[in-house]
């Protein structure tokens, strides 16, 4: 069953649906938050733990610098107050792969509050509202894969800067979870500072999850943990919204809990009783001052930045007059909006650029399971083949069969100026003989020969019926081998049909 259709069944039988997220970004420093000790991932187990990590006698933390910088950035990039003054805390819990048995982060006062995420799903523009996104460390890893009867814990993640992204329960669905996830991964990766790669965990989700009757209090929510992928985020939420309408519509109550997903069954099952705040009895850490961020410190952070996603996404509507879907599907990714403009550029033409490269390329992109860098077509490549369409030069349909031959490789052009490919192609249009149809002579012999050949055809558009001249336009492309232009052949049919 798919999305849209599991939340519409869930609408029917009188339930809404409330999600809201909270997301740790592994922050891209080299060392930790509190130590010089190194983040990179895949080291032997325990080996990149250092005494300030395990909270050792006589150690002490020093914040890092860098992930304090990346923090201010996020709160830049999605319009958050940059707190000037904020604090460390102890949150205590125990765990195995916790070694000093609390965790250092910020509970009263975080460094980064409010903001909001703006994505759109389909063609409808949403926004989910941010309460406050803190920094933290991360805990150690318990490896229960390679133990037979047994946990292996490896320290070495423990300490690696998190920047914990916490939202309001603003969506009503999995489709707009999933949504909301994709843009907050593309901002985080965008601004550079997270990698993103969720099977590495540096960007996990946890989504809160409840339902309600309309109108209705909040219900209780389940947290499921440590989404690692968007396709099991979407699987996970659609199950937990179907468990607990079923437990509720049986008379029974939903209890707090913290959930995993089982992509293997398809299942979420309890872990433990969720904990509230109180349990944690948070307190400011003694060893740490409070954070304090300048103003001056804020604006030399954002002259660093890039142009943030949304700010091109309002250039390219404004520049290249794009509706504001096209722009924002068009920011999705740096290498998405690099290749757009310079195929913009290239050819004059951004809008027929935005579709082109929405449809065609966007297409066998997820064909082929490759990103835009991958692209076997390039932006000035594709650009030739826009301008040509344009011009009249190439239809459509020609234009598409050369596309997917440069995407195979079947036809080949060496890289130059957009001239240089303009005169490549020129040669396999001959070649293929995909040259449009310019003698209007020949094409009004075979639209005569259609009319004639067609009575019923041309007797029913006469009569009103619409469709039926889609028809004869087909036979005529048919007869032309798909070289006249549809336009042409459209307005050639009404003038001699009417």
């Amino acid at each position: 069953m798919n999305n849209v259709t599991q939340e519409k069944k869930i609408l029917v039988m009188g339930y809404e649906v409330v999600i809201g997220f909270e997301t740790h970004a592994q922050l891209s420093t080299q060392s930790k938050i509190f130590s010089r000790a190194s983040t990179a991932f895949g080291a032997e187990p325990n080996t990149q733990a250092c005494a300030v990590d395990l909270a050792l006698p006589g150690t002490l933390p020093v914040m890092n610098k860098g992930a304090v910088e990346r923090a201010i950035q996020f709160g830049l990039a999605v319009g958050s107050h940059i707190a000037p003054k904020s604090i460390f805390a102890r949150k205590n819990y125990f765990y195995p792969d916790l070694p000093k048995g609390y965790q250092i982060s910020q509970f009263e006062i975080p460094v980064v509050q409010g903001g909001s995420v703006e994505f759109f799903l389909g063609d409808e523009k949403k926004s989910v509202r941010l309460v406050r996104a803190h920094l933290e460390e991360d805990a150690g890893k318990s490896l229960h894969e390679d133990f037979v009867g047994q946990t292996g814990i490896d320290l070495n993640r423990a300490g690696t800067p998190l920047l914990e992204i916490v939202t309001e329960p603003d969506m009503r669905g999995s489709s707009e979870a999933v949504a909301y996830a994709k843009e907050l991964h593309k901002i985080v990766t965008w601004i550079g500072i997270c990698d993103g790669n969720m099977q590495e965990g540096s960007f996990r989700c946890d989504a809160n999850v409840s339902v309600r009757k309309p109108g209705g209090p909040l219900g209780t929510r389940r947290e499921i943990k440590n989404l690692n992928s968007f396709k099991f985020m979407q699987q996970a939420i659609d199950y937990e919204v179907r468990w607990q309408i079923e437990q509720i519509e049986d008379g029974h109550a939903i209890e707090q809990a913290t959930v995993l997903f089982n992509p293997d069954t398809g299942e979420t099952r309890a872990m433990r009783t969720k904990e509230d705040a109180a349990d944690y009895r948070y307190f400011p850490d003694p060893d740490l001052p409070p954070l304090c961020i300048s103003e001056q410190w804020i604006e030399d952070v954002r002259g660093r930045m890039t142009e943030l996603p949304r700010v091109m996404s309002e250039r390219f509507v404004r520049d290249y007059g794009l509706p504001e879907y096209d722009a924002t599907q068009l920011t999705q990714s740096k290498a998405m909006a690099s290749y757009f403009e310079e195929t913009a550029k290239a050819c004059r033409q951004p809008k027929l650029a935005s579709n082109w490269i929405m449809g065609e390329v966007a297409r066998r992109l997820n064909a082929d399971n490759i990103d835009i860098k991958a692209a076997p077509v390039s932006a000035l490549q594709l650009a030739v083949l826009i301008k040509r369409v344009f011009d009249g030069k190439l239809l459509n349909n020609g234009a598409r069969q050369l596309f997917d031959m440069f995407w195979t490789g079947s036809k080949t052009i060496v890289a130059g100026s957009f001239e240089a490919l303009d005169q490549q192609t020129e040669a396999f249009i001959e070649a293929e003989g995909l040259r449009p149809m310019n003698d209007s002579g020949a094409l009004e012999a075979i639209v005569d020969t259609v009319i004639a050949a067609n009575a019923k055809n041309v007797a029913e558009f006469q009569a009103g019926n619409e469709k039926a001249l889609n028809a004869l336009v087909g036979q005529i492309m048919k007869a032309s081998k798909g070289k006249a232009n549809p336009q042409q052949v459209n307005d050639l049919l009404r003038s001699k049909l009417s």
